[in-house]
């Protein structure tokens, strides 16, 4: 399960990550939002400020587990979800050292997580939190590949470059 570590000297993500016909309908109503083909039929919806902004509910408590799923943004995930499965992940790596966390909606409902890697913990036998959502969205790993370089998640080291 290198994927997630072995991405280079800096990586930072936090995005929604569907089927990419649902996220593309999902996310028309959302300002700036600009979803991104990952590979196997995917998109990610990178969670810029703005995006941020337009669906936080202004409410002050925060999501357990997560850094940056905007508060009452659950909610519309799990309403997006009927149409199928829809995954939240975070990421932070800076030299191999991170930690991640994901989660998972489908059929209105949360079915996976969230899970949480911390620092300095190997990974478990059923792979990464981020390996274990996009397994859930249907991500095939070939010989030698965790979910997450299948997907193609290794392409951008941050944010704000799957906007660009």
């Amino acid at each position: 399960m290198a994927g997630e570590r072995g991405v280079g000297v800096a990586y930072d993500l936090q995005a929604v990550i569907a089927d990419e016909a649902l996220l593309r309908a999902a996310s028309r109503e959302l300002p700036e939002a600009r979803p991104a083909s990952i590979g196997q039929g995917l998109s990610l919806l990178p969670m810029t400020d703005t995006v941020f902004d337009s669906v936080t509910d202004g409410d002050a408590s925060e999501t357990p587990g997560f850094w940056r799923l905007p508060t009452g943004f659950a909610r519309t995930l799990a309403d997006w979800s009927t149409a199928g499965p829809v995954a939240y992940v975070e990421a932070e790596y800076f030299g191999g050292v991170g930690e991640q966390q994901a989660a998972v909606w489908d059929r209105g409902a949360l079915v996976l997580g969230p899970l949480h890697e911390p620092e300095d913990q190997p990974f478990p036998p059923e792979g990464s939190a981020i390996s274990q959502a996009l397994r859930w969205l249907g991500v095939v790993a070939g010989d030698g590949e965790d979910e997450f370089t299948a997907a193609g998640l290794g392409r951008h080291r941050s944010v704000d470059h799957w906007i660009g």
